[in-house]
């Protein structure tokens, strides 16, 4: 399949497809996207880890989706996950990691939120969305590694071609803007999951990477902008044009599960707002660029302190 054509698929996604002792873990998976999507995979019969920072929340979602659906209690984990922690984040992948794990799915997300820094100083939206999944990626790989044909799902957004990635200035406050830093870290999840996947393919194992998003989708994202404008306006168009999370996450679950999807092309949904299908786009310029791929590959093992694939980086020519 060539990179310039896109893909859509327009059959049932594995509906059927039996995930019987599989594990896999999505981050941000009490709210949202997450929510559905961990839903989606427990249904499946998967074991599902919720990593989230607020416990308590996350397991009354825990609790709720048991219920609603009949699964076992087992079926859905809840292990604290803070991003911005490296404690925590290294805490998470020993518990977690102990076991073959098929899906990790980097949900989570802090949305145009006011300036702030994580404890290392990083700005905070970069520090969630980008750096906390890198590091947790890098502790999770051996799990990954352990299970055939292991699949990580990182989740951008369908703006990410709109951002600007200048590694030189992430943590400058001066005309600092909550949209742009936030379209600024979903750029460096789209070039991530590109330089991820050419990683693993260097190394010659069996884990790929995909990239998706949801579109424009109805979740609490939409509520965080310090601006009031801003707010009304985003869930004005949440509510007139948005899907509801779960035929959002249509495109996720493709790249999660569906074996029609190659990890060359950018997921997510199409159609209906209520029945859309999985598509599969071309990465725009700056996902694909391979230098800027290798840099943020190195600013983020330096910025995290943790290091993985560094000898699986592809020729650059």
């Amino acid at each position: 399949m060539t990179t310039n054509v896109q893909t859509r698929l327009t059959g049932p996604l594995a509906t059927t497809r039996d995930l019987s002792g599989h594990r896999a873990v999505v981050t941000g998976g009490a709210g949202g996207i997450g929510t559905v999507t961990t839903r989606a995979l427990a249904e499946r019969g998967a074991t599902v880890y919720i990593g989230a920072r607020h416990t308590e929340r996350a397991e009354v979602v825990r609790h709720s989706v048991l219920a609603a659906h009949r699964l076992p209690r087992t079926r859905i984990q809840v292990v604290a996950l803070d991003l911005t922690d490296a404690d925590s984040i290294r805490r998470f992948a020993d518990e977690v990691g102990q076991a073959p794990i098929q899906t990790l799915v980097l949900n989570a997300a802090m949305s145009s939120v006011p300036f702030g820094r994580d404890a290392n100083g990083t700005e905070l939206q970069f520090a969630t969305n980008h750096l906390g999944h890198f590091a947790l990626t890098g502790g999770l790989l051996p799990a990954l590694e352990s299970s055939a044909g292991a699949r990580v799902v990182t989740v951008s957004s369908a703006l990410y071609p709109n951002g600007k990635l200048d590694l030189g200035r992430l943590d400058d406050p001066s005309g600092y803007s909550p949209g742009r830093a936030y379209i600024r870290s979903k750029l460096a999840n789209a070039v991530f999951a590109v330089e991820l996947d050419r990683r693993l393919v260097t190394a010659g194992g069996a884990v790929r990477s995909f990239g998706a998003h949801p579109g424009m989708a109805r979740t609490p994202l939409h509520t965080t902008y310090p601006s009031a404008v801003t707010r009304v306006v985003t869930g004005m168009l949440a509510r007139t044009i948005g899907r509801d999370p779960e035929p959002a996450d249509i495109g996720i679950l493709a790249a999660a599960l569906s074996t029609e999807v190659t990890p060359d092309l950018f997921w997510g949904p199409i159609g209906s707002r209520r029945n859309p299908h999985a598509i599969g786009v071309p990465y725009a310029r700056p996902a694909k660029d391979r230098a800027l791929g290798a840099a943020l590959w190195s600013a983020s093992e330096t910025l995290t302190g943790v290091s993985f694939l560094s000898g699986s980086e592809p020729a650059i020519r």
